[in-house]
């Protein structure tokens, strides 16, 4: 029997969630999604610690702000060596409510992939969903920069990146998940799980009124999860659940799909920064883990800044 790795690949696009891309080859997915907290795990490991200090080396005059930018570019060129799709890389969360300093920052890393022969075309520039982070994907997107909205919690926070025409989104499954479990106690069945439940609710709203944003399901518990949300446009999955899909057998049927999302009792929604705001701020979960996951980036992000210094300045 085939394997339930194999089987999800035959419904759905499958991207590793890693910075340790040495992992990669054996899951043979067609995308990779990085984030700061992936590369500061993934520089602590001795594999890749020559990396980092080849990297400081080669750009001794540089600020630290632009070697964690030439860092993630180096992680994503590693990357784009192993997968024949498409890397997303992050943009500082420090700059989550900035819009020209967010366009600023994307457009720097687009050059820098671009400097080493890099196609923007296989680049996704990750920014927060927040209302600025939409503003700044809209007028990327208009620049041929393609962009991922991340710590996306809600359907108006999918909205709102669909019609800023924005390339992908990436709901965070298991974030979702650990809210209500930390709120309600206990664990949830696949199919009553709120993570996967908010996830189908927007796939289905996004092909019921033909948005071509795409959808990513990201940060998942479990390969029941995983599972739930076959069908969808892409997963987004780390090494540890690859592996457990690789290693487990059974039979994998596509849950979602666009002739069954066409048939949903999903309602329009009109949006405006005001309607936005509001909306948002009225989803307890969705304000409280949008904020916790900036906050987690940051200190992620500072964190890399403290091991740059430290190989620039040893001892």
């Amino acid at each position: 029997m085939t394997n339930l790795l194999d089987q999800l690949k035959r419904y759905t696009t499958v991207v590793a969630d890693t910075g340790d891309f040495k992992q990669l080859a054996q899951y043979r997915p067609q995308d990779a999604t990085t984030n700061p907290s992936l590369i500061l795990k993934a520089v602590q490991k001795d594999d890749y610690q020559a990396l980092l200090a080849d990297e400081v080396a080669r750009y001794p005059q540089a600020t630290t702000a632009t070697l964690i930018d030439r860092l993630l570019v180096r992680f994503g060129c590693e990357i784009l060596q192993l997968v024949p799709g498409r890397v997303s890389t992050e943009v500082d969360a420090r700059l989550s409510f900035d819009v020209e300093a967010t366009l600023n920052k994307a457009r720097q890393l687009i050059a820098f992939y671009e400097a080493v022969g890099i196609e923007r075309e296989r680049i996704l520039i990750k920014l927060a969903s927040t209302w600025e982070g939409v503003c700044a994907a809209q007028r990327l997107q208009r620049e041929g920069i393609r962009c991922n909205m991340t710590l996306l919690f809600s359907l108006v926070q999918a909205v709102a990146s669909a019609e800023a025409g924005a390339q992908l989104i990436s709901p965070f499954v298991g974030r979702i998940t650990d809210w209500y479990k930390k709120r309600d106690g206990g664990d949830f069945a696949p199919e009553v799980d709120p993570g996967v439940v908010s996830v189908r609710r927007i796939y289905c709203y996004y092909k019921k009124f033909g948005h071509a944003t795409e959808v990513m399901g990201a940060s998942f518990r479990s390969i029941g999860q995983i599972q739930a949300l076959a069908g969808c446009d892409l997963l987004t999955i780390s090494p540890e659940l690859l592996q457990q899909l690789k290693e487990s057998e059974g039979v994998l049927e596509p849950r979602l799909s666009p002739a069954l999302a066409a048939h949903s009792d999903a309602e329009k929604i009109s949006l405006d920064e005001k309607t936005f705001r509001f909306q948002l701020n009225q989803d307890a979960m969705a304000t409280e883990k949008l904020a916790e996951g900036i906050r987690t980036f940051v200190q992620d992000t500072i964190k890399l800044e403290q091991l740059i210094d430290n190989v620039r300045a040893p001892g």
